[in-house]
């Protein structure tokens, strides 16, 4: 990718090379992650999402782990399954898209204070682009949280995540982020390895604007 061109050609492909709208065409009413891991997803968003902000949950489902206390002027889902998506209860609007097909998000410029991708960076194989357009949506010095574990439909993910591990993926997913021209990029783990699901965090930031 030219975006990462230190990347071998073959770090996006896909063992299933079906389309993706295929494989997400049946909801799946499940959670991805045990019930301590879901826990740490919530305490990382209570840290850097901003109460009453415009939350995008990007590439999300039947639950977006908000904090249940907080309220946010809006959250806006995306998905590529529509039941899941109706049946989420935080949702204030959603759309369908597969990003893999088509990164350009249908929103404005500098229109949401947070972007939240939960257990689904490993399934993007233009990670950069997708990212790029985070960067875009969001208002300056807004933030956008990565989380993700070792569980992951494999056949869906590409290649150079499931060659990677942990620490591996952090540094990955930060180095998206900073080619997107993201800021303050942070990574760390919130639940560590040994656990049934260990789970890691990589936050960024868009940059504020010159003087703020």
């Amino acid at each position: 990718m030219s975006e990462l061109p230190e990347l071998p050609a073959e770090a996006f492909r896909k063992a299933d090379a079906t389309p993706d709208g295929l494989f997400y065409r049946e909801p799946r009413f499940v959670t991805h992650i045990d019930d301590a891991a879901i826990e740490a997803v919530t305490a990382l968003y209570r840290r850097v999402l901003p109460p009453g902000g415009v939350v995008l949950d990007l590439m999300g489902s039947w639950v977006s782990h908000l904090p249940p206390e907080v309220e946010y002027a809006e959250v806006i889902g995306h998905g590529m399954n529509p039941e899941e998506l109706a049946a989420n209860p935080r949702l204030s609007r959603w759309f369908t898209q597969d990003l893999n097909a088509d990164p350009v998000l249908p929103l404005p410029d500098a229109s949401v204070d947070a972007v939240t991708v939960c257990v689904s960076i490993q399934y993007l194989q233009k990670p950069v682009a997708v990212l790029r357009e985070v960067a875009r949506v969001l208002r300056p010095g807004g933030a956008v949280a990565v989380t993700f574990s070792n569980r992951c439909f494999p056949t869906k993910a590409v290649s150079i995540w499931r060659m990677l591990e942990g620490a591996e993926q952090c540094r990955l997913v930060a180095l998206y982020l900073e080619r997107a021209g993201l800021v303050d990029i942070e990574a760390a783990a919130l639940r560590p390895e040994g656990v049934a699901d260990p789970l890691w965090a990589v936050t960024g930031r868009a940059p504020r604007a010159a003087g703020s």
